[in-house]
C-alpha cells in the first residue's frame, strides 16, 4: 500500500513509491509548439552556418576547406549551447530583453568555444578576419530577429488552447502560482479557482479570488469539469487531507503537481520545475510532453502507415473471410477510454457472433461459445487488431500504450483499484508493456487486473521510443506462441 503522507521522514520512500513519484514538471505545451520548439533548435546551427557561408559570398571569398570545417564546429556547437533559446524559456520568464540577452550570452559562449577550438587547431591564420568580424557581429542580431518572430508565432499556437487548472489551499505561493499562470504571455492556462477548508469571509478573498469548495470538494470538481491541471500547496508534512485528496485525485485523468515552500525545495534535493518562478514538483504526469510528444506521434504514424502498408493484401483477405464465415458487420466498433479518460470508439475485425457494448460485457474466456471459428485463429494470433493501425492514424491510440478496456470495465475497476485511472496519462495502445509480461487476455480476477495496471503505470514512469521498440519486438515475438490468448 502506498504511504501517501507528506512528512518530512517520509520523503524518500515515497519519492522511492512505484505509484507517488517526484519528477520533472513539463512546460505546458501541446505538440504544435513541442514541434516549433524542435525546429527552433535545428535551425539555430541552420542560421548560424547560413550567416557564416552568406557574408563568405558577399566578401567575394571562396568556401574553402576552413570554412566548411568551421561551419561544422560552429553547427555542433550552437545545437549543443541554444538549448533554452529554442525552448522559450528567457522569454517565458523575462520578457523581450531576457530573450535579447540570452541569445548574446549564449553566441558569446558559442564564439569562445570556437575560438578556443581554432587556437588549438591552427586554424586562426587560415580564416579571414573581415568573414570573423562580419559574422561574429551579424548572426545574433539574425537570431534576435527571427527567435522574436517565432515568439510570436509560439503565442499565435497556444492562443485558443488553454488548460484549466485549480490550486488547493489558498497560500501565499498558491496565489504567487496564480499570478503566474495568469500573467505567463502564453496564455496556456486558464486558472479556475481554489479549494480550501476555510471560508471566504475567513480568508478575505476578493472577488477576483474565486473559492471554488473544501478539500473534499476538489475531485468532484475535477471530474466534472475536466480540469487538466491541480496544484497541491499544502503544508508538506503528514497530513490526512492529503492522503484523502490524493486518493480523490486517483479517480481522474488531471495532472497533479506539489508547490513547495522554498525551505523543502532546499531540503528535498528532487528535479523540480518552475511556473513564472514558482517551484513545483510533479505527482502524476503524462510522459508525452514536448518534444517527446512529437517523437511519440511521429513514430506512431510511420509504423502505423508501414504496418497498413504491409498488411493491407492479408487484412483484405481477413475481412472476406469474417463476412463470408457469419452473418454480421466485418469490424467490430467498441467504446473504450482514450486519453485523458474521453471515450473512443476502437476497431476490430469481429471475431465473435456478438457485438457487446452494453454496461455488462464478459471478458472472453477459453472455449468461448461466442467465438467463431475464423475469430479463434485471429484472437490467437492477434490478427483481430490490425485495423486499431486506423485507430493510430486517427490519433486515438498509440501503437505501445495500455491495452483499453471496455467501458464497463473501465468503470468497474476504477472504483477497486487504486491510480487505474492514471493508465489515461497516454493513449491507449495496440501492444503494451503489461501485455509483454504475460498479462494479455481475460483477467478473470482482481489480482490479475491490479498487475496489468502496475505493469501499465510502470510503463508511464519508463517511457522512452527505445522501451516501445522493446515492447514491439517482444509483441512479435510472441504472436503465435502467446498461451493467454484466446
Amino acid at each position: 500500500m502506498v504511504d501517501h503522507k507528506l512528512g518530512s521522514t517520509d520523503l524518500a520512500p515515497m519519492a522511492a513509491s512505484q505509484h507517488v513519484r517526484l519528477i520533472r514538471t513539463p512546460e505546458i505545451l501541446d505538440q504544435r509548439v513541442a514541434l516549433a520548439v524542435l525546429l527552433l533548435r535545428l535551425l539555430d546551427p541552420v542560421v548560424a552556418v547560413g550567416v557564416l557561408l552568406l557574408g563568405a559570398r558577399w566578401l567575394g571569398l571562396d568556401i574553402t576547406l576552413i570554412e566548411r570545417v568551421a561551419a561544422t564546429a560552429a553547427a555542433l556547437v550552437v545545437f549543443a549551447l541554444f538549448r533554452d533559446v529554442a525552448h522559450g524559456q528567457p522569454w517565458r520568464r523575462g520578457g523581450e530583453w531576457a530573450l535579447v540577452g540570452c541569445i548574446i550570452g549564449s553566441w558569446m559562449s558559442a564564439v569562445g568555444l570556437l575560438i578556443i577550438i581554432a587556437v588549438a587547431t591552427g586554424m586562426t591564420e587560415h580564416f579571414s578576419p573581415p568573414l570573423a568580424q562580419l559574422w561574429l557581429l551579424l548572426t545574433p542580431v539574425v537570431m534576435i530577429l527571427y527567435h522574436s518572430v517565432t515568439r510570436a508565432l509560439l503565442l499565435y499556437l497556444t492562443r485558443g488552447s488553454q488548460r484549466s487548472a485549480v490550486a488547493v489551499a489558498f497560500t501565499n505561493v498558491s496565489l504567487a502560482l496564480r499570478r503566474a499562470l495568469q500573467d505567463a504571455e502564453d496564455g496556456g492556462v486558464d486558472f479556475k479557482g481554489f479549494f480550501d477548508d476555510r471560508s471566504a469571509a475567513r480568508l478575505g478573498l476578493s472577488g477576483s479570488e474565486a473559492l471554488l469548495g473544501s478539500l473534499a470538494q476538489t475531485a468532484d470538481f475535477v471530474r466534472e469539469h475536466k480540469v487538466d491541471l491541480v496544484y497541491i500547496a499544502l503544508p508538506m508534512r503528514g497530513d490526512a487531507r492529503v492522503e484523502a485528496l490524493l486518493d480523490g485525485l486517483r479517480d481522474t485523468t488531471a495532472s497533479v503537481y506539489f508547490v513547495p515552500d522554498m525551505h523543502f525545495v532546499d531540503l528535498l534535493q528532487a528535479r523540480v520545475d518552475q511556473v513564472g518562478g514558482i517551484p513545483v514538483m510533479g505527482v502524476w504526469e503524462t510522459p508525452y510532453y514536448g518534444v517527446n510528444a512529437v517523437l511519440k506521434r511521429a513514430s506512431d504514424i510511420v509504423f502505423a502507415i508501414l504496418a497498413l502498408l504491409a498488411f493491407s493484401p492479408l487484412m483484405i483477405a481477413i475481412a472476406i473471410g469474417v463476412k463470408l464465415g457469419s452473418p454480421g458487420p466485418v469490424l467490430f466498433k467498441q467504446r473504450r477510454y482514450g486519453f485523458g479518460g474521453e471515450e473512443i470508439r476502437i476497431y476490430k475485425f469481429r471475431t465473435m457472433t456478438v457485438c457487446e457494448d452494453g454496461p455488462d460485457v464478459p471478458q472472453a474466456r477459453r472455449d468461448d461459445d461466442r467465438i467463431t471459428p475464423l475469430g479463434r485463429v485471429l484472437r490467437r494470433t492477434s490478427l483481430d487488431e490490425l485495423p486499431q493501425f486506423i485507430n493510430v492514424l486517427q490519433g486515438r491510440m498509440s501503437v505501445v500504450g495500455p491495452r483499453p478496456h471496455a467501458v464497463a470495465h473501465n468503470e468497474h475497476y476504477r472504483r477497486l483499484i487504486s491510480g487505474y485511472m492514471h493508465r489515461h496519462k497516454v493513449k491507449p495502445g495496440i501492444t503494451g508493456w503489461a501485455q509483454v509480461n504475460g498479462l494479455r487476455g481475460e483477467t478473470d480476477t482482481l489480482d490479475k487486473m491490479r498487475s496489468r495496471v502496475e505493469y501499465d503505470l510502470e510503463y508511464l514512469r519508463r517511457w522512452s521510443l527505445r522501451l516501445d521498440l522493446r515492447i514491439m519486438q517482444r509483441t512479435a515475438a510472441l504472436v503465435f506462441r502467446d498461451a493467454h490468448a484466446y
